[in-house]
Formats: C-alpha cells, structure tokens, sequence
C-alpha cells in the first residue's frame, strides 16, 4: 500500500477514507491514478480531481459509496456500469435486514478493495464474470442460513467464483474458528488472498509452461484433492512440515500449497511497499543485527527482482514482531520460512512477472 495525501491541503490519507479531516475534501481512490484524491463537485453532478493528471477527466462515485457508505472508489463518469473495478467483482451480497450485516459486508469490501489494489500494482488482469463469463472473477458474500438444519456456507474457489463466510468479518468468530483449526493466522485479507491463489493458478499455471515447474516444487495437482482434505484433516500435517511450506495447510494439496505460498507472496508486496512508501530503513547499533535500506517504491512491482524482496522481507519482519511484542501482542509474522518455501515464493514471483508483462491489463 502507498501513502496518500489530500490534493487540496496535503493531509495525510489513508486508503480508506471518504474525507479529509482537515479541509473536508471528499475523497475517492482513482484507480486510473493509482490514488486516493480529493474531489471537487462539478455543477453537472460529476466529481473532478485537482490533479494535472487527471484534468479534463470526469468521476462518479461508486453506487456502493452513495447509496451504501461500504465503498471508497470513483469511476470514469461515462462508465456505463454504477458500480467500481472492485465492487463489480461482487455479485452475491448478503441479506442486509440484520443492522450487523452491512457492517461485516464493508469489512468484506474493504478487505476486497486491498486485495484488488495489490493485483493491479502486480499488473495481473481483473475481470469480472459479467465481461469475461468463461474466464472472470467473481466474488460471493454469503451468510450461514437460519436454520441449523441447512448446510453452511464453505469459504473457497470454484470455477473463478470465491466464496467467503459472512462469519468471517465478525472478528470474535473468526478468532474462535483460528484456535479452533490451531492456525497462527487468520484474516479476512488472508482469506481473499489465498483463495485468489486458487483463480490465478487456473489462469496464469494450468496448461501453462509454468505447469511443470509447479509440479517440480509443488507436486503433483492431480492427486485427488478431496482424498487429500479428508487425510489432512484426519491426520494433520507432517511434523515437519516447517521444512517445506510456509504453512501446516499448505500440506493438504499441491492447489493448498500453491494458494498459501501465493497468498504469503502478496502479503510480503504488500507490506514491502507499504514500508517503502513510509520510509522505513533500519540502521541498528550492531552490525551483526538485521539491517535494512530504504526500500524502493517499485518494490510490489512484478518486475522487481525476487532476491531484493526477500532481502527486504526478512529484517522487516524482524522489527514488526519486536513492535508488536512491545504493545503485549503476538507476533504480527508467526512464519518461518525454508529455503524450499522460498523457492516455492519465488516460482510464484516468476508467474507473476511473467504474467504482467504476458497478458493484457484491464
């Protein structure tokens, strides 16, 4: 994620605000500028940006934002489609009668909104199943049914279709379902990143020269997958397994391995850029402790060099547990990773790069 700044007075914003607590802007992230900027009202009911980038351009705000407050982005005035990049992804919203629900959707959406920001950064293609019914994402939203009785909503992949559990966005039943399954992590940006993993492995890997590479790292896709669930669940992962993955997970299933190691690959972009766009260097006392130079801005690039993330990765992560620990809380990276999880991360790097330069952007 970058750091944002109003248009107007300067003020620092962040990436999902709707207004400017100095000069009251309206704000709107602009994805044709990458940004979130402040707007001015035009007397034909439109949104301008004060930007030379942006001039003679036109916005509207997304439908999502105005008649919903779940949403914080603008699109071209003259889009035929009410709805932004992201929230068009979106085509199973849950029943908002309960009050809760629309406070668990904007949490959805707005973990949605930083998974999309990371995927466009990456140069990766986004298109919804409305445009593209054969090969488009598309994202459901879902909550359990009333009555015990009736199946409940599985959070996962199929066919370019993810599904997440309203549950997941209520932060005390997401912690319970955490220690329940003994996971170190669990987020709702983890959830949507990983099951991301899913649709692009089907788009960028399958019946792609990236196949046998996988194979080499990964295994072997086509044992079968529901075998292997239910011997994971029954038997859990090898003692090991630390020696390999990046997660107990990621043992299940060459498609788990692949999703956990995708996910964990947009987790350090992100956060590698976020540091980048803040400034951060480390400069300790010793030189025997981890150091770390200002870090690029093309850091969360496709293109950027795989050695340079990872020398990035390792002392950043370094200082944020010793934040965390600081404030009494756990460990914001409980991860270890081997040099075959790297090279897993880096195949995954590999795709990625290939992609953005292979396939055409939205």
């Amino acid at each position: 994620m970058k750091v944002f700044h109003c248009d107007h007075c300067g003020h620092l914003l962040f990436f999902e605000n709707t207004r400017c607590v100095s000069c009251q802007h309206a704000l709107a992230y602009l994805p044709d500028l990458a940004l979130v900027g402040s707007l001015d009202p035009a007397a034909d009911g439109t949104w301008q940006s004060p930007l030379p980038a942006a001039a003679g351009r036109a916005y509207k705000l997304c439908e999502n934002y105005t008649a919903h407050q779940v949403c914080n982005w603008a699109l071209a005035a003259d889009d035929g489609n009410p709805l932004c990049l992201s929230c068009r992804l979106t085509r199973v919203i849950p029943d908002l009668a309960p009050p809760e629900h629309r406070v668990l959707w904007y949490k959805l959406e707005s973990a949605k909104r930083r998974l999309v920001f990371t995927l466009l950064r990456l140069g990766l293609p986004i298109r919804n199943k409305a445009e593209d019914p054969e090969c488009g994402l598309a994202f459901e939203f879902k909550a359990d049914p009333s009555s015990p009785d009736a199946p409940r909503v599985l959070t996962g992949h199929d066919d370019g279709v993810i599904t997440i559990n309203l549950a997941e966005a209520d932060d005390i039943e997401r912690e319970r379902r955490r220690k329940s399954v003994h996971e170190p992590y669990r987020t709702l940006l983890g959830h949507m990143r990983h099951e991301s993993g899913h649709y692009y492995w089907d788009r960028l890997v399958r019946d792609s020269p990236a196949l046998e590479m996988f194979r080499t790292l990964f295994g072997d896709e086509r044992a079968d997958y529901d075998e292997a669930l239910k011997a994971h669940y029954s038997t859990g992962a090898p003692a090991d397994w630390q020696a390999s993955y990046v997660s107990a997970y990621a043992t299940a299933h060459p498609w788990e391995d692949w999703a956990e190691t995708w996910a964990h690959y947009l987790h350090m972009v992100d956060t590698l850029e976020t540091a980048a766009a803040c400034g951060v260097s480390l400069q300790p006392r010793r030189r025997d402790e981890p150091s770390l130079l200002k870090l690029p801005a093309s850091i969360a690039t496709g293109d950027h060099p795989f050695d340079e993330l990872i020398d990035g990765w390792f002392p950043l992560t370094y200082v944020l547990n010793n934040l965390n620990r600081g404030l009494g809380l756990a460990d914001a990276y409980p991860f270890v990773l081997s040099s075959p999880a790297i090279e897993k991360l880096h195949h995954v790097h590999d795709v990625v790069a290939q992609a953005s330069t292979a396939l055409p952007s939205p």
